[in-house]
């Protein structure tokens, strides 16, 4: 698989696998503006100056866990993440998740896949036009990604956010979980067991959903 023409869209690689680091970053560089990090801290002052709208971030690095490198790069931009790693089980998929990845990969990958995730991860991130939706007491502001329910502002992860907008611009539909992971996610659901990503991300705490949802 060959990427076609470059395009001004910054992404940073975090691996300490050096062999899987030059992998993805001479790949990616066919089209993207692509810097790479081997470790926690050169990879948050790269981000400070680089300022990327997607990082792929190892789940393992020598000074710290993809985990908190995650949260704190979201603490600091609406960045979108994904995460690669050799974890496979339920438990693990689950708390990368919940450290707000928008995605993830199982070790070994394909090259291709990543590639085609990516592209996947920033069109659905060019998605958001510049007007608000109201549903009730809900407000999504699609210009800043703020989100209020009852005046209150709610604090909402970048994929918990776009579940939502989702499901308010969708509001007279049904929608299975396959269908949600294929629309959201954007990569066909094969297994029973991925329909938990769903669970985990729409359950009774997030979104305050029975509440919530019940006017989108």
């Amino acid at each position: 698989m060959k990427i076609s023409a470059a395009q001004n869209t910054k992404i940073l690689v975090v691996e300490d696998d050096a062999p899987v680091r030059n992998l993805v970053y001479r790949f990616l560089k066919q089209r993207y503006e692509v810097q790479f990090a081997a470790d926690g801290q050169t990879a948050l002052e790269i981000f400070d100056e680089f300022n990327p709208v997607l990082v792929i971030l190892d789940w393992n690095l020598p000074d710290t866990t993809g985990y908190k490198l995650c949260q704190e790069m979201q603490k600091r931009t609406n960045v979108l993440v994904t995460i690669l790693s050799s974890r496979t089980a339920e438990e693990d998929r689950i708390k990368i998740l919940k450290a707000g990845a928008d995605d993830f990969m199982c070790k070994p990958f394909s090259i291709e896949e990543l590639a085609v995730r990516v592209e996947v991860l920033l069109r659905r991130g060019r998605t958001v036009n510049p007007r608000s939706l109201v549903c009730g007491q809900l407000e999504i502001d699609l210009m800043s990604r703020e989100v209020r329910w009852q005046d209150k502002t709610l604090t909402l992860t970048k994929l918990e956010y776009e579940i939502l907008c989702f499901l308010a611009t969708h509001s007279d539909e049904a929608w299975t979980r396959q269908q949600l992971i294929e629309k959201i996610w954007g990569w066909k659901c094969n297994y029973g067991s991925e329909e938990r990503v769903v669970d985990v991300h729409i359950g009774p705490g997030l979104f305050h959903s029975k509440q919530l949802l019940q006017n989108v």
